[in-house]
């Protein structure tokens, strides 16, 4: 999924789902709901607003280990217990788990190599040679990240 068809899916479920917001901002008009109020939602409700099916429930199965606490996203929670709980959720992988780690859990090492804005910054074509690059910038992989995504791409060969 690209980002902007996710900002598109978000401002969906924010539109439908949150509460309303005034703003100074013609853009801003909701909150996004809160996991509580994710959770109780149905898998149609979700898929209603455009979201194939697997990913409706990928959502819903992570608002539900929010809502109840067996998840926790903030700075500070055991990165390694929080990755691996992520993992178990349908429809998250590496990437996704990477990416929360790097941006709620604000963990400097997060690294989603298999990026492909990472890659193309690096001009490279495999996760495993992107992974290799990056060793030598443990444990500030995540600031490479940020850097990598707002680089120059690298000209494509004429």
């Amino acid at each position: 999924m690209t980002v902007k068809a996710a900002t598109t899916l978000s401002g969906r479920i924010a539109r439908t789902f949150g509460d309303p917001l005034v703003t100074p901002w013609a853009e801003l008009t909701h909150t996004f709901p809160s996991a509580t109020r994710l959770a109780s939602l149905t898998l149609d409700d979700v898929a209603s607003r455009g979201i194939i099916a697997s990913r409706s429930r990928s959502i819903l199965a992570l608002a539900a280990k929010i809502a109840d606490g067996a998840l926790v996203l903030a700075p500070g929670v055991d990165v390694d217990q929080t990755m691996a709980a992520l993992r178990e959720v349908p429809g998250i992988g590496e990437w996704t788990a990477q990416y929360i780690a790097m941006r709620a859990l604000a963990w400097p090492d997060a690294f989603p190599h298999t990026d492909l804005g990472v890659m193309k910054a690096l001009g490279e074509t495999t996760p495993k040679r992107v992974l290799a690059r990056a060793e030598p910038w443990q444990p500030w992989r995540a600031y490479a990240v940020m850097h990598l995504w707002h680089s120059p791409k690298p000209k494509e060969a004429t």
